[in-house]
């Protein structure tokens, strides 16, 4: 596992809520619970696919065709959530169970990484070198603008 994090100074979060991934990784299976717009990817046989769903206002506006993928990224309220950790005194989580088969890598990511970078890029740094791939990404999305806090975990299953 490889885990590369740069977060920014002096920025106030106050009554803000935060986001969850859990990735448990037990007999070639991932238990995930997630809560928020941070992600998790699964990058299988030369495909990354995102396992989580953005818990935000601006991904149930495209779920309801109100507004396109595209729109989405550049929408004033992309980072409203719908459901996060420190709003409300209990919230559920997304809990899954997805396969984690030999060679497959696993991204958990904030949006910090997600908003300045896109899936085709992550996809093209952990394929060449997974080793490099996380402080490789938060470098590229520093050098596309770096506007939050950017975690990038990955996970290879060898």
């Amino acid at each position: 596992m490889i885990v590369y994090e740069k977060a920014l100074e002096n920025k106030e979060y106050e009554g803000m809520g935060t986001t969850l991934e859990i990735c448990l990784i037990y007999n070639n299976r991932a238990y995930i619970a997630h809560i928020g717009d941070s992600r998790i990817y699964r990058i299988r046989k030369g495909i990354i696919r995102q396992l989580t769903q953005d818990h935000s206002y601006v991904e149930t506006l495209v779920e309801q065709g109100t507004i396109t993928k595209e729109e989405a990224k550049h929408h004033p309220k992309k980072n409203m959530l719908t459901r996060a950790l420190g709003c409300n005194a209990f919230v559920e989580p997304d809990v899954l169970v997805r396969g984690f088969q030999k060679e497959d890598i696993m991204i958990i990511c904030s949006d910090g990484l997600t908003n300045m970078v896109n899936n085709q890029e992550i996809f093209k740094l952990v394929t060449n070198n997974f080793e490099t791939a996380p402080k490789e990404l938060v470098k590229l999305a520093n050098q596309n603008g770096g506007l939050d806090n950017i975690t990038v975990i990955a996970i290879k299953n060898l």
